[in-house]
């Protein structure tokens, strides 16, 4: 049986400290170890308790959230921090920085509302998030799996009913289409990853790449922002009627669905942006979208799901593996939360596994080699 879930609240209101204190207490498995009001008391505190979790407040005096988490990586302290972020302009541009720095994930303070609510209200939040947080701590504890570029869990394509990459090498795949678009699916951890994955791509990239990250409304046009900046690639917040154009990277807004449709002509794909319902509690879903690439492109196509929690992806990827696609998952060392490549890897939709520093020259080289193979 794991030890509970050690938690640090950070919190320069009173009412929040006690809020949140009484609603973690009152969860299976969590223990909160202590408060603290401010910055310095919350690194003091962390120094002292060694917790696994730390709420940090976004928006404090002297110190914010943002400082506290910097100071905190530099002193060499590594618990997950989930920022707490009122819901207002400097609060979300704070609480994406946080994430882009290694923050686990966020929530919201509910605002005008009951304290009953308010509670209810994080408390939805807090659930999946500390759940993901366990996984990530189990995973922290155990000894690290040899990089081996073929599924670390045995799926379908090791047991006989399609191609898997030997150790050491590159898969080949049945697939006969050249890859014309590539799928991507991110979550927790995903403003990192992603910098870091698509800053590796070059700039003379064939194709176009479809991502959704799980991100509420308001935190895309942030995360295209700081992307641009790393990336050889331009990188555009998706938009209704759009044509996708190669070496263009797309982001689904946040707080919406995105798909790929086929254009007027009937050539290539345009994207269309719909207040279509959640799928897997997520909006924008990477199911919804990887299904619209199935439909259209078929054989046609790369998928790759990342870091993140829950299993939002595994459907899509199974219609896309249906026609020979190459899917290619993030391992587990490299993940913050090795969630939803794990359930894809489990369902047997993945034929490469790779460390993060890897997913990049891999889609180039499948999509190189697809491209010759067909000149």
């Amino acid at each position: 049986m794991m030890d509970d879930l050690r938690v640090l609240v950070v919190d320069d209101s009173a009412l929040y400290r006690k809020l949140l204190t009484d609603l973690l207490g009152g969860i299976p498995g969590i223990e909160v170890v202590g408060t603290a009001p401010n910055g310095r008391f919350a690194l003091e505190g962390i120094a002292r308790f060694e917790p696994d979790v730390v709420t940090l407040d976004v928006e404090m005096p002297d110190m914010d959230g943002l400082e506290v988490l910097r100071r905190m990586r530099s002193a060499g302290a590594d618990p997950l921090v989930v920022m707490v972020s009122a819901l207002t302009k400097r609060g979300a541009k704070v609480t994406f920085d946080a994430l882009r720095l290694g923050a686990f994930d966020f929530v919201s303070k509910p605002e005008g509302r009951s304290a009953c609510e308010s509670r209810s209200d994080l408390e939805g939040q807090l659930k999946p998030i500390l759940a993901g947080a366990r996984k990530c701590r189990e995973s922290r504890s155990r000894p690290p799996v040899p990089k081996i570029d073929r599924p670390t869990i045995p799926s379908r394509t090791a047991r006989g009913n399609g191609p898997v990459a030997p150790p050491g090498g590159r898969a080949r795949f049945g697939g006969k289409g050249r890859p014309e678009i590539v799928a991507v699916g991110v979550s927790t951890g995903g403003p990192a990853a992603l910098g870091r994955m698509l800053s590796m791509l070059p700039s003379g990239f064939a194709v176009p790449i479809l991502i959704v990250q799980h991100i509420p409304e308001g935190f895309s046009e942030m995360l295209v922002e700081s992307l641009n900046r790393k990336c050889a690639l331009p990188v555009k917040v998706g938009r209704d009627g759009r044509a996708i154009e190669p070496g263009t990277v797309y982001l689904a807004p946040g707080g919406r669905q995105m798909k790929v449709a086929p254009a007027t002509d009937g050539r290539g794909g345009i994207l269309r942006i719909t207040g279509d319902p959640p799928e897997n509690n997520c909006r924008p879903s990477v199911d919804y979208l990887m299904r619209s690439v199935a439909h259209l492109f078929q054989e046609r196509a790369i998928g790759v799901i990342m870091t993140g929690m829950g299993m939002d992806g595994v459907l899509g990827l199974k219609l896309m593996k249906r026609h020979g696609v190459c899917v290619i998952a993030q391992d587990e060392k490299s993940c913050v939360v090795f969630g939803m490549p794990e359930e894809a890897i489990r369902a047997g939709v993945v034929d490469i596994v790779l460390p993060l520093s890897r997913i990049a020259g891999e889609i180039v080289a499948q999509v190189e080699r697809r491209h010759v193979a067909k000149a």
